[in-house]
């Protein structure tokens, strides 16, 4: 009987000896798909599209079946201004982030094959948000994006579950006295004070955008404004941008439309803004709330380009502030 018991147990070890190993690896196999699966999630896709008769770059990440958020950028960056802010992002959300007509790794046409307007920015990227059948999204503007996708919001109210404004100005307040010889421009169309602008397309001016309210200057990146300049040395950049700094008075003059969008549907809205920025003043931040009185204001002890300086404590704003949304 002894005997028999002693069988037993040898041939039940055996067995689990030789079902345990199997069962752990396939444990950590499934935890390698798992891992797998969330690294292919929160991969970074480069990506390009015809769009509206263009082509289109633009940044991809994120789970394919999360909530969309689109990211639009300004001058004279590109969707690269969002490299730290996807990462944070791309965990619970689809984050899309094209690079504009004429900037950035997008097509720039010849202006003799394409105008350099606010409008015709903004048609390609209803074409764009066509393309990629975006059916309900969130939308982040910045600067000369903040025109484009208010466009975009006007002509989609349906598809947006909110947006965030960083320094994306929207009022007649947020406009400081960095402005003042583009409104004289605007007021002229003068040849020669078109010319006194030409300086915005130079290095100069472009370390004084990043630069500028900035406490700490070792957190800007180099290659931020490096990459831009690039994109503004090449033939006939500064003439597009030009026409685009021109054609900004026509942004101004649809601000009462953008206001009447923001009455009619009071979108969900967070308002982050670099509080030291010369371009777009603390006034133009506070201004949304004459027409959104629940929108949410935050502002950074920085400049323009808050994202360079505080891109973590924007992001986990944005994260709190999408869990908010309708979907």
């Amino acid at each position: 009987m002894k005997n028999n018991i002693n069988t037993i147990i040898w041939a039940v070890t055996i067995i689990l000896s030789a079902l345990i190993p199997n069962s752990y690896m396939m444990a950590q196999s499934n935890n390698s798909l798992v891992n797998h699966t969330e690294n292919v999630e929160r991969q970074i896709y480069y990506r390009k599209v015809n769009a509206g008769g263009r082509e289109i770059f633009y940044r991809e990440s994120g789970p394919l079946e999360a909530p969309v958020i689109l990211l639009l950028h300004g001058y004279p960056t590109s969707s690269h201004m969002f490299r730290n802010l996807i990462p944070i992002l791309n965990e619970k959300y689809h984050v899309i982030a094209p690079d504009l007509t004429g900037f950035g790794f997008s097509e720039s046409p010849d202006r003799s094959e394409f105008k350099y307007t606010f409008d015709n920015l903004a048609n390609v990227m209803q074409g764009f948000i066509d393309e990629l059948k975006l059916k309900r999204f969130a939308i982040y503007v910045f600067d000369y994006g903040a025109p484009t996708g208010y466009r975009l919001m006007l002509a989609n109210p349906e598809k947006i579950t909110g947006f965030i404004s960083q320094n994306g100005n929207a009022y007649a307040e947020g406009l400081g006295s960095a402005w003042d010889a583009v409104k004289k421009y605007w007021a002229s169309n003068a040849v020669e004070d078109r010319n006194a602008l030409r300086g915005f397309v130079k290095e100069q001016e472009l370390r004084f955008q990043y630069f500028t309210g900035v406490v700490d200057p070792e957190l800007i990146a180099p290659e931020t404004f490096t990459l831009d300049q690039y994109f503004l040395d090449r033939p006939e950049s500064d003439e597009k941008q030009l026409d685009l700094i021109g054609d900004y008075k026509n942004n101004v003059d649809l601000y009462p439309k953008f206001h009447e969008y923001f009455r009619k549907y009071l979108p969900k809205a967070l308002i982050v803004w670099g509080n030291k920025d010369p371009y777009f003043l603390p006034a133009g931040a506070e201004a949304y709330k004459k027409d959104i009185p629940d929108a949410t204001v935050k502002f950074y002890d920085t400049g323009h380009f808050a994202l360079e300086t505080h891109v973590r404590e924007i992001g986990n704003d944005i994260l709190n502030f999408m869990e908010t949304l309708p979907q």
